[in-house]
């Protein structure tokens, strides 16, 4: 399909609320995209008609790294009562693809905003934009990631996203990036020129706060993150999925690396599902000469951790090799703490106005280690977050083609 008018704005009254259908994972396979759709839906929510469409089954599980919790609850927020969802859709179809199709066709949805994170989910969102165009929907894809790391890896699954998402994007009518880093990456493999595009930088994950009370299964990892004397020691942070981009080694041999003296004033936690064999951060950690300054939780933790892993650290450190986004420096900002962040993909953007980030060149352990001994001067200050999610409603309706509204710009919350 075609639109001659791709760059031609739809016009709706100003005052209308506007029927917005989202589509992305939900909890089944928790991820970072299954917050951001969440909360995205329930900022929406406050000026307009919201539905989402749940990618529930994503793979067959045996397939997954984190096969060990699938179906296990993560998370503690949830949609608002007025946003209806539907949940889900599986890889296979079946009865799930005919309830959600049923569900796009009875709200009628003036815009249709699909989650592109990974390629599990190709079949069915080329299913539900033919769909929605042809029952007159505005579709927009908004990118987490062009491709997947542990996808791209794979030669023919790298070969079928990349087809894959070019075959989607020609559907659509805009779509939306997290950084220009990712525009330009996109332009130059695609080639967009007909379609809009809106920039818009990744929402502030503000659903983690002090005090949550963990549940009885989560008691001892609540108190593992919390094990830093936080009188006596700097606690450094390193919170994410365990996978060869994130960097986590480079950490671990400057952490190491440290001779006595140093390393005595500094404590370092790790929290994190090992994904894709990535299994030396274990191995460094395990031989570490500072092992017992380091504390280890090697899971995807329930959100209570994460409010005590976050509420408990004095710096973030995130030495990635690569990303178009992160949840986890979202998180940090959100908590205002200073982070140490790689100058790669969109970060540089995404972190640009946080006074409290310090950057630094990826794979360069000179330089994370005076980062290291430079964050110690900021451990203990807050750093306002800049980021909203009026910033991530205005791209969707631009890259939609609708006029945003006056209200679309205010500062709305989850």
């Amino acid at each position: 399909m075609t639109d001659n008018a791709a760059n031609s704005p739809i016009i709706y009254q100003s005052d209308s609320r506007r029927a917005i259908c989202l589509v992305g994972p939900g909890w089944r396979f928790t991820s970072g995209i299954s917050y951001y759709t969440c909360q995205l839906a329930n900022a929406l929510a406050d000026h307009h008609d919201v539905s989402v469409i749940q990618m529930r089954q994503l793979l067959p599980r045996c397939l997954y790294p984190g096969r060990q919790r699938v179906g296990s609850r993560r998370a503690r927020m949830a949609y608002r009562p007025e946003v209806t969802v539907c949940d889900g859709v599986n890889w296979w179809w079946g009865y799930s693809l005919v309830r959600a199709l049923s569900s796009v066709a009875s709200r009628q949805p003036e815009v249709l905003a699909l989650q592109w994170w990974t390629a599990t989910v190709l079949h069915t969102y080329l299913a539900l934009a033919v769909a929605g165009r042809l029952l007159g929907a505005r579709v927009v894809v908004e990118l987490h990631e062009l491709q997947d790391p542990g996808e791209r890896r794979f030669r023919p699954v790298r070969w079928y996203g990349r087809w894959g998402l070019g075959l989607l994007l020609r559907l659509c009518h805009g779509y939306v990036v997290h950084s220009a880093a990712d525009r330009e990456e996109l332009s130059a493999y695609y080639g967009l020129e007909n379609r809009r595009m809106a920039i818009a930088p990744h929402g502030p994950f503000d659903q983690y706060y002090p005090g949550m009370e963990p549940m009885r299964v989560n008691e001892e990892a609540v108190s593992a993150v919390m094990m830093a004397p936080r009188a006596d020691v700097i606690n450094l942070l390193f919170f994410g999925t365990i996978r060869p981009y994130k960097g986590l080694e480079s950490l671990l041999r400057v952490f190491n690396g440290l001779d006595v003296q140093e390393a005595s004033g500094l404590w370092l936690t790790v929290v994190g599902e090992t994904w894709e064999g990535c299994t030396e951060p274990a191995r460094l950690i395990e031989t570490s000469p500072h092992r017992d300054r380091i504390t280890f939780v090697n899971d995807y933790v329930a959100d209570e951790v994460v409010s005590a892993a976050f509420g408990h650290a004095d710096v973030v450190v995130l030495p990635y090799r690569r990303s178009s986004s992160s949840g986890p420096l979202h998180v940090a900002m959100n908590w205002g703490l200073p982070v140490i962040v790689t100058r790669v993909g969109g970060l540089p953007e995404a972190a640009a106005d946080y006074d409290g980030a310090i950057f630094i060149p990826p794979d360069d352990e000179r330089a994370l280690k005076m980062a290291i001994q430079q964050s110690i001067q900021l451990a203990g200050q807050r750093f306002k977050d800049p980021r909203t999610w009026s910033e991530s409603i205005v791209a969707v309706l631009d890259a939609a083609g609708c006029e945003s509204s006056q209200q679309d710009f205010e500062d709305v919350s989850s």
